[in-house]
C-alpha cells in the first residue's frame, strides 16, 4: 500500500473530524502528552509569551514530513497565513492536496480529481490557524515546559469532542517545531516543520478552494 493510500484509510477512518489528515510531531510525541505534563496544567508567562509570538507570525512557509498513524510517512511543502489559511502539497507520487482558505478545509485528490470538504471551525486545524492562541481560555488542555521543547495542548470538547492539537515549540526561539491532532480514537497524525520562513506575501490563488469541482457547492453548479 503506498503512503496515499494509506492517507486516505486514515482519512475515512476519521473523516468525520478532518483528523487523519494532519498529525505533526516525531519522537516528542511518541509519549503520550497527558503522560507528560496535567490536564489543564496553567499557562505561565513563557508559555503565553511563545503563543504570542506565534500568533504575530501572520505568514510562513517551509517543508514538512508527516507520520500517520499507523507510521506511514509523507513530506512536502506548506504554506500558512494567518488566520485560517493553510496549504499543504505533498511531493510525488503522492497526489493529495490539503487547502484552508478560512471558511473550509479540503482535501483533494489530484490524480482522482476528487475532492472532501469540511469546516474549519469544526477541526482542531482551526486553533493552530487563529488570530490569537490566548492559553487563558478553557481550550488549553496542557501546557508543559522542558529546556528543550515547550508543548501547549489545546481542544474544546464542545466543538471537537476528545480530539486535541498539540503544538511543540523551541523555547528559545519561540519557533514552532512541530504539532500533533490526535483524533477521538486517540490515534496520532504528526507534522515535523523545517527550512521555515516567515513575513512574505502569497498569491490569494495559494489558498484558493476550487469549488467548482467539489459536487454539492454552490459554484460547483454554476
Amino acid at each position: 500500500m503506498r503512503n496515499s493510500d494509506s492517507f486516505l484509510s486514515g482519512l475515512t477512518m476519521t473523516r468525520r473530524d478532518l483528523l487523519g489528515a494532519f498529525a505533526v510531531a516525531a519522537m516528542a510525541s511518541a509519549i503520550p502528552f497527558g503522560a507528560r505534563a496535567q490536564a489543564a496544567a496553567p499557562a505561565s508567562g513563557t508559555a503565553q509569551a511563545i503563543a504570542d509570538h506565534f500568533s504575530g507570525v501572520t505568514t510562513m512557509q517551509g517543508e514538512f514530513v508527516q507520520f500517520g498513524p499507523r507510521g506511514e510517512q509523507t513530506g512536502g511543502k506548506f504554506f500558512i497565513q494567518r488566520p485560517g489559511k493553510l496549504r499543504f502539497n505533498y511531493d510525488d507520487p503522492s497526489p493529495m492536496r490539503v487547502i484552508a482558505d478560512g471558511k473550509n478545509v479540503a482535501i483533494g485528490n489530484t490524480k482522482l480529481k476528487t475532492w472532501d470538504l469540511y469546516p474549519l471551525s469544526k477541526t482542531p486545524l482551526s486553533l493552530l490557524l487563529a488570530q490569537h492562541i490566548d492559553l487563558s481560555a478553557g481550550m488549553v488542555k496542557g501546557v508543559k515546559e522542558e529546556s528543550d521543547l515547550t508543548t501547549i495542548a489545546l481542544g474544546n470538547n464542545t466543538v471537537f469532542g476528545n480530539s486535541t492539537i498539540t503544538m511543540m515549540f523551541d523555547p528559545k526561539t519561540y519557533d514552532l517545531r512541530q504539532w500533533t491532532i490526535t483524533d477521538n480514537q486517540g490515534k496520532d497524525t504528526s507534522v515535523m516543520i523545517f527550512n521555515v520562513k516567515t513575513g512574505m506575501q502569497f498569491d490569494d490563488r495559494v489558498f484558493r478552494v476550487p469549488y467548482e469541482s467539489i459536487p454539492g457547492t454552490p459554484q460547483s453548479r454554476d
